[in-house]
């Protein structure tokens, strides 16, 4: 059974091009081809880079948060409460109106205090600016590395600079020692970040990112089994290429460093849309759409291919979306408020001024604060002068 299964798996016509098989890509000693049992390399890699992250966050990332001055919102804990903790676990986080109301008489509270302990609870749920910062710092690290790796393994590599030589001898390409670690290095952090998503910040796009990563995988994957080595590199190059800027844009965004962060947005938003938009089209989409069918015709990899790769332009398109709305903010406000793709954290201190307000308006009472009061004075001021009359000889009379 497993062994039809895995002739079936890795019959020839799934992975190359018609007229060439498994015996065409026979290794000799001078010349290595890619082979399906190397990418087991890293999943001992991945969980070494799991290790190496829990290090470098705590080690480094943390201590070197402090002493740049991060501080986070100070959040009021929710008091001890069975029923409610039971029910946060096991039912909802946020619960209804309806739903407040039975657990109110439960617990013999106010509505209003049952509303407010789910808030504080939630917020205790949330990651704190300090986690945010040091997994902004991990990937910073990580793209950095990965994307002038990349480069050194790359600009001297004439597909690099010509695409059309993508397919020069395709499939028969020989494996090079740098592009397969290359390869590795990238397979073991997307691997590490699937371990980790659970653990890592939850964020608006969420959906995406486990699409993004299932298919970031699969390509990895599928390319080097197909030899589809060149156009692989050109893909993580491009998508690194962006990635190493977007971090540090977060890590100043929440050290409230606004000029730095606004300057690396602008440069961040011109790369990627760039990298993805234009770039990423020509010299990979249209490269393996429409170029490699100069020298062979359509099989199941160059469908399953190109699936793989529209996959991701789709997400090139709805991050861009994303993108070009917070310009869109950044050149009405002058500055980027926040990360659309971070949820955004509730204020306990402003919630209790609304309840306070929503008190205060019930029984029939409205008070002001100083700033209102003194806006007061200034617009009666500004009414009192604007009831005077001023004649032409400079005396002013009362209407």
């Amino acid at each position: 059974m497993m062994h039809s299964l895995n002739e079936w798996l890795w019959w020839h016509e799934y992975w190359l091009p018609p007229g060439i098989t498994w015996e065409d890509m026979k290794e000799s000693d001078d010349i290595h081809y890619p082979q399906p049992q190397d990418l087991l390399l890293s999943i001992p890699c991945a969980l070494l880079l799991i290790i190496i992250r829990y290090l470098f966050e705590r080690f480094i990332a943390r201590p070197l948060g402090r002493k740049l001055g991060l501080r986070g919102k100070v959040r009021l804990n929710a008091p001890p409460n069975p029923v409610l903790e039971t029910f946060y676990a096991t039912h909802s986080k946020d619960p209804k109106e309806g739903e407040l109301i039975s657990l109110s008489k439960q617990c013999d509270l106010p509505t209003r205090k049952v509303e407010r302990w789910f808030r504080y609870r939630r917020n205790q749920d949330k990651p704190s600016l300090t986690t945010k910062f040091c997994e902004a710092s991990w990937r910073f690290t990580f793209y950095f590395i990965s994307f002038f790796t990349g480069l050194a393994v790359l600009y001297d590599k004439p597909w690099f600079w010509d695409h059309r030589k993508c397919w020069v001898g395709y499939p028969q390409q020989p494996l090079l020692p740098s592009v397969f670690w290359y390869y590795i290095l990238e397979l073991s952090f997307y691997s590490s970040l699937v371990c980790t998503l659970p653990f890592d910040v939850k964020r608006k796009d969420l959906s995406q990112q486990i699409v993004h990563h299932a298919a970031t995988i699969f390509l990895i994957c599928f390319s080097y089994c197909a030899n589809y080595l060149r156009i692989g590199t050109l893909v993580m190059v491009i998508h690194d290429a962006s990635d190493c800027i977007l971090e540090p844009t977060k890590i100043f965004n929440y050290m409230k460093w606004r000029r730095i962060c606004d300057g690396l947005f602008i440069i961040f938003s011109a790369v990627f849309l760039i990298t993805r938009l234009l770039i990423f089209p020509y010299k990979v989409l249209y490269n393996t759409y429409y170029y490699s069918m100069e020298l062979y015709q359509p099989f199941f990899g160059y469908y399953f291919m190109n699936a793989l790769l529209m996959i991701l332009q789709l997400l090139h398109v709805f991050w861009s979306c994303l993108i070009i709305h917070m310009v869109y903010r950044f050149i009405l406000c002058g500055t980027m408020e926040r990360d659309l793709r971070s949820d955004t954290e509730e204020s306990d201190m402003a919630e209790e001024e609304r309840e306070q307000m929503r008190e205060k308006e019930k029984n029939g009472t409205m008070h002001f604060s100083n700033i209102t009061n003194n806006n007061c004075i200034r617009n009666s001021g500004v009414q009192q002068l604007n009831s005077r009359a001023h004649l032409s000889n400079g005396h002013a009379k009362d209407r």
